[in-house]
């Protein structure tokens, strides 16, 4: 009987341990803050150090994840079959690259940044638009083109790439309307 309450304390202990399922009611940051305000404490710090804000963190985070601390890109296949790994190193809510990752990392010193932990994800999100703002000079209030150059990186940004992806265009669309939608909820809610 004890091994079977040992394996039962260690499938709750795992599990514990493990992501916590994204917010019910993504298309409402309210819900989301009201839910988890453990969020709404991370953008605002990040919001703090780096300027950029909350309903542009939550907006790119939505994109990106769907609030999902373990979100990963899709396998590839070959023969529609046969498992070739995932379509990119792309991890966590922010799903920084495992190279920016580590830069990010290294420019910080945050040598324990977690990807799936929502601190130092808005804390990279704060980083990146920061040196995007200093090296392209768009604006970090800016969400569409801050995720246009998030998606591309500075180089692609630079180069244009984006404006030859017009499903990249009409992502970036979205993720500035749904940054005004947050914005708006936010401060109708007394959060903004």
């Amino acid at each position: 009987m004890s091994s079977r309450l040992a394996a039962l304390s260690m499938v709750v202990l795992l599990s514990a341990c493990g992501g916590m399922s994204p917010p019910r009611n993504l298309d409402n940051a309210c819900s989301i803050v009201s839910e988890r305000p453990q969020y709404l404490t991370a953008m605002r710090r990040t919001q703090s150090k780096w300027g950029v804000p909350v309903h542009v963190q939550m907006a790119v985070i939505h994109q990106e994840s769907k609030f999902d601390g373990d979100a990963r890109t899709p396998y590839r296949y070959v023969l529609g079959v046969i498992p070739m790994g995932r379509q990119s190193s792309a991890y966590g809510y922010s799903q920084a690259l495992d190279g920016t990752w580590e830069d990010y990392k290294r420019a910080t010193g945050q040598r324990r940044a977690s990807r799936s932990d929502i601190d130092d994800a808005t804390d990279f999100i704060g980083w990146y638009m920061t040196e995007t703002n200093r090296r392209l000079g768009i604006p970090i209030s800016d969400a569409r083109d801050q995720y246009l150059a998030y998606h591309e990186g500075p180089a692609g940004y630079a180069r244009g790439s984006h404006n030859r992806k017009s499903w990249l265009l009409r992502t970036a669309n979205r993720v500035e309307a749904r940054s005004q939608l947050y914005a708006r909820q936010l401060q109708a809610c007394g959060k903004g």
